[in-house]
């Protein structure tokens, strides 16, 4: 299995073979600050009989601590499968994916992607508007519709190796969150870490409990492209079948500002377009529900990526900030932080 796992080990011989045209030359661009945590994204610039075009190209990230967190999930492996097997079955939009290629026993990767460069991306330190909101909320409402109680070919979010990476990754993650950001924790937020290790299997149990449908399960701001009445979802390492709130609850906890998540009751608006889309015989009280356990069980992501992650940069360390200080002010709203008391 021969590819380029790297954007220097990249050819116009390959190129040419993986996109099926003659490509006569190529230039990558490297993004700025705060693109990839995960995975490394640039842009290839290629120039054929035809003129010049560009595509994404996608491949592992080369901080070693990363790498270890996609291993631990099979990030890389999921992203593919993704793209191979599951992105013709829904109806958000998704870039298209030229070529893909996946080595398990190394953990290389490397995808060829459409450029959304007519779009305009989030960012999630920044926030987005209201109407930008809805038309997440609308989105994700439609990606839950088209699988709604089905896994696909996916993993259960509720699985050993998510429960214990949880566990593990908010044990270390805490204290450093607790030092870099003391000022962002709530009172109501007292002794959470020695509460929150123990709760996460059974709020694992009950987020995976039917209905459960396709999870993209990293709906924020920076994987999101926006046209005008349309988002494209990017990113799909950590796709899942989990509860239809948990993309909503991690879109809305820890990417929206607190103006913006008090603008509108976003959980009402999420369930208002499910019966449009075909899903019957599901409660709005079965929603919100579901939507507080997923805010509460989400703390662990927003612990793990600020407080263990190579956030690599000026712009990943406000990354950090801004989704753990979200998370926190918005399970301090929604009074989540009782829930432990029940695990």
């Amino acid at each position: 299995m021969s590819f380029p796992a790297q954007p220097e080990l990249l050819t116009t011989e390959w190129l040419s073979k993986a996109l099926n045209r003659p490509i006569e030359a190529f230039r990558v661009e490297f993004f700025g600050e705060g693109a990839g945590i995960i995975g490394q994204v640039t842009r290839v610039h290629i120039t054929t009989a035809e003129g010049e075009e560009s595509i994404i190209a996608k491949f592992p990230s080369p901080s070693a601590d990363n790498r270890a967190v996609a291993a631990m999930y099979d990030m890389y492996g999921r992203e593919v499968n993704f793209y191979r097997h599951i992105a013709p079955s829904i109806t958000l939009r998704v870039p298209i994916c030229h070529y893909s290629e996946y080595d398990p026993k190394s953990l290389d990767f490397v995808l060829l992607m459409e450029d959304l460069a007519d779009m305009r991306i989030g960012d999630q330190v920044s926030g987005c508007s209201e109407a930008d909101a809805r038309l997440v909320v609308e989105g994700i409402a439609r990606l839950a519709a088209s699988s709604w109680n089905t896994s696909a070919d996916l993993v259960s979010h509720n699985n050993p190796g998510q429960r214990d990476g949880m566990i593990g990754g908010f044990k270390q993650g805490w204290p450093v969150v607790q030092k870099k950001f003391a000022h962002l924790i709530p009172a109501s937020a007292n002794n959470i870490e020695e509460k929150v290790p123990n709760a996460v299997p059974g709020l694992l149990d009950r987020l995976c409990t039917p209905p459960v449908t396709i999870s993209h399960a990293d709906v924020r701001l920076d994987n999101i492209f926006f046209a005008t009445d349309e988002i494209a979802l990017v990113d799909w390492q950590s796709v899942c079948s989990s509860a239809p709130e948990q993309d909503l609850a991690y879109f809305v906890t820890q990417s929206l500002s607190r103006e913006v998540r008090a603008a509108t009751d976003w959980v009402a608006l999420y369930h208002e377009h499910l019966p449009d889309l075909g899903v019957a015989n599901y409660s709005l009280a079965q929603c919100r529900e579901r939507y507080i356990t997923a805010a509460l069980y989400l703390v662990c992501y927003a612990t793990a990526i600020s407080g263990t992650l190579d956030l690599a940069n000026e712009r990943g360390r406000a990354l950090g900030e801004t989704l753990f200080g979200n998370a926190m002010r918005s399970l301090d709203e929604l009074g989540a932080f009782s829930l432990l008391e029940e695990l």
